[in-house]
């Protein structure tokens, strides 16, 4: 079989299946590379507080590797747009979170950051958003999904979905929103009244596996060892219809030996005539 693998055209025909093979390898690898998200920041980094305007931008989608960040934001509260999210617990108590949309300084197309400024027990504890040059110091998180269902009366919504509030205040916004964990106003705290402190900690952090991508590498890896055995499999195949030849060559060989002798020839004999 060795002499048949080393004939030229199975050599070429070698070099074009591990050819193949390498190209299955090398799919393989990147989708192994694929079935792993990015891993998120440290936690250590995540507190570092950052400029908002380095770290996210709007009408982009937040990505793992940006929530939880620390930030920070210069701006100005538009006061007139507040809203109430429902269902938001407190210590046990069933409550409401405040947002009002902040105008970030240097931010493209005067877009908003939806702010979490406190949590309230009843709408009527709302204080009114500060007004002034504001320094806004919070934790950035990704946005909630919209609730279809129709929003309650006196600005209450179901859940805090960034695209729900760019339609509610007809005005560019990040896909994200950001609980505040300070709010200055011209270097001083402004009055909160019975609004409390919205404290969310950095989320535990954990790696996704995409296992469909773990499947389809384990299939590269197969595909790639398949085209060397076919080539192994065509050799044998071609190995053997050479022995198949050849046997049939010697069989011809030995029918030829025991022919009879030619019509029209005196047939031998043994006895030397007299």
């Amino acid at each position: 079989m060795l002499k048949t693998a080393l004939q030229p055209r199975w050599i070429a025909a070698l070099l074009f299946a591990l050819a193949i093979s390498t190209v299955f390898v090398l799919l393989s690898q990147w989708q192994f590379s694929t079935a792993e998200s990015e891993l998120p920041p440290d936690a250590g980094e995540t507190e570092n507080v950052r400029p908002l305007t380095e770290v996210f931008t709007p009408g982009v989608e937040l990505m793992g590797t940006q929530a939880d960040q620390m930030v920070s934001m210069n701006g100005s509260f538009r006061g007139e747009d507040t809203v109430l999210i429902d269902h938001r617990l407190y210590d046990g108590d069933r409550g409401y979170w405040v947002v009002t949309a902040f105008a970030v300084d240097g931010a493209p197309d005067g877009a908003v950051m939806p702010v979490v400024r406190g949590w309230v027990a009843e709408p009527d504890d709302v204080a009114p958003a500060p007004s002034g040059d504001a320094v806004v110091v919070g934790r950035l998180l990704p946005p909630e999904g919209p609730v279809a269902q129709a929003p309650e009366e006196n600005g209450v919504l179901p859940s805090l979905s960034s695209a729900e509030l760019v339609n509610v205040w007809d005005t560019p916004g990040y896909s994200a929103f950001v609980t505040a964990d300070e709010i200055t106003v011209d270097g001083e705290a402004p009055e909160t009244g019975n609004m409390r402190v919205v404290n969310v900690d950095a989320q535990p952090q954990e790696t996704s596996v995409n296992w469909m991508n773990i499947f389809y590498a384990i299939e590269w890896v197969v595909f790639a060892g398949f085209s060397v055995f076919l080539w192994w499999r065509l050799v044998a195949d071609a190995h053997q219809r050479s022995l198949e030849d050849d046997d049939e060559y010697y069989d011809d060989d030995e029918d030829d030996d025991d022919e009879g002798p030619v019509s029209g020839q005196p047939a031998p004999t043994s006895e030397v005539q007299k």
